[in-house]
Formats: structure tokens, sequence, C-alpha cells
């Protein structure tokens, strides 16, 4: 947890999702361990929290779907934490498809404003606000002020170039950076998953 807050901390919001998601095998050892001989109770798991925090905003669906089988097949986690976490997760799901809409229609039409959210896609004001607020802090978006509101736009071209590396064996590859939304096949080791962006020029060494 604290390489998924250090990593936070600079604004490395996938990593962080990345990490923290790579620790919730251990949860329910974790649990009982802590719970039969330091007497904790648990009102939440910090590292869930960020998976459910920022995966729906980065579109990390596979990390949710993960996290899903994880509650259903170790029960305990979710009966041993004061939060509803399955609860939790259906709203992370829900909060995801919310940002796909956002984001699409901020894609069409090149930049909006934020208080006419509401009007174009129905629904609640604050929700569109607060997905827009948080898409400024991880640096997807700008939101500039303007007239008693804001104007949306991205703060990167989505179908740029970049450089991102696998999570398994730490390849690095140039791709289109929508195309890196989704879970990609390593060229190198085939596995596949959700690639780490990296902010170095194409052409650096592993």
């Amino acid at each position: 947890m604290g390489q998924a807050r250090s990593a936070l901390k600079d604004g490395r919001h996938d990593e962080a999702v990345q990490i923290a998601a790579s620790s919730c095998k251990h949860f329910d050892g974790m649990m009982q361990f802590e719970r039969k001989y330091e007497d904790r109770e648990f009102s939440n798991i910090e590292d869930i929290d960020v998976v459910l925090d920022y995966a729906p905003l980065l579109f990390h669906s596979q990390v949710l779907d993960d996290l899903e089988s994880l509650l259903k097949s170790q029960r305990r986690i979710d009966r041993d934490a004061s939060d509803d976490l399955a609860g939790d997760l259906s709203k992370a799901r829900t909060r995801m498809w919310e940002a796909y809409r956002l984001w699409n229609y901020i894609e069409q039409s090149g930049e909006c404003r934020q208080d006419e959210l509401q009007t174009a896609l129905g629904g609640s004001q604050d929700k569109w606000r607060s997905i827009a607020e948080s898409w400024e802090k991880i640096g997807l978006i700008r939101r500039t002020s303007e007239r008693g509101s804001y104007r949306l736009s991205f703060s990167t071209r989505i179908d740029d170039e970049t450089i991102a590396k696998c999570p398994a064996c730490g390849a690095v590859i140039q791709q289109l950076k929508y195309k890196l939304l989704e879970d990609v096949v390593c060229p190198k080791c085939r596995t596949k998953g959700t690639f780490v962006f990296l902010s170095r020029t194409p052409g650096a060494s592993n």
C-alpha cells in the first residue's frame, strides 16, 4: 500500500491501481491474521479503496472483474469488512460506464461546457462534475474557467502515440493511447494485461 500511496502522490494513478490490485490475493490471509493476533477490525481496506476510486475512471474493467471474482471466492473479505464491498464494486462499475459516456461525449464534441452535461447526458449534474474534477486531478482533461462554469477538453489527444510498459515482463511498446485503455497482449511474453503509461521518450532502454 505504501507503493500505491507513493504512486498516487507522484500522479502515477494507473500504476497505483495496478499495485493495489496485485495485493488483492493477500487480503483474506492478512485480515484473518490481524483479527486473530492484533484484534483488529476492518472498516475498509485501503488497497480496495484505491481500486474502486480509480479503476472506473481509467476504464480498468478487468481489474474490477478480478476484484469481483476475489470477493465471490473469498467471501470472508466482504463479510469481515464493515464496508459493503460488493455494493461499492457495483457502484464502481456504474461509475465506469458513466465515465465512458462522458469520455465519448467530450471526444465527439471536441470540447464542452461542464454546466451543460446534465442536459446532454441526463442524470445528476453532481455526478458529471465529480468525474470531470477527478479526471482533471489525474491529468486527463483540462477544465478552463468560462462564464461561471468550466469548458472541458482533453489534455492530451487520445489518438496520439505513447509508450507503455508490460506489467508482467517490463517490455516497452509504442502504441496509440486509446488502444491502451483496454488490456493488451504483450508482444514479448504474450501476457494479456493493462500496460502502464510511461513519460519517457520512445527508444529509451527498459
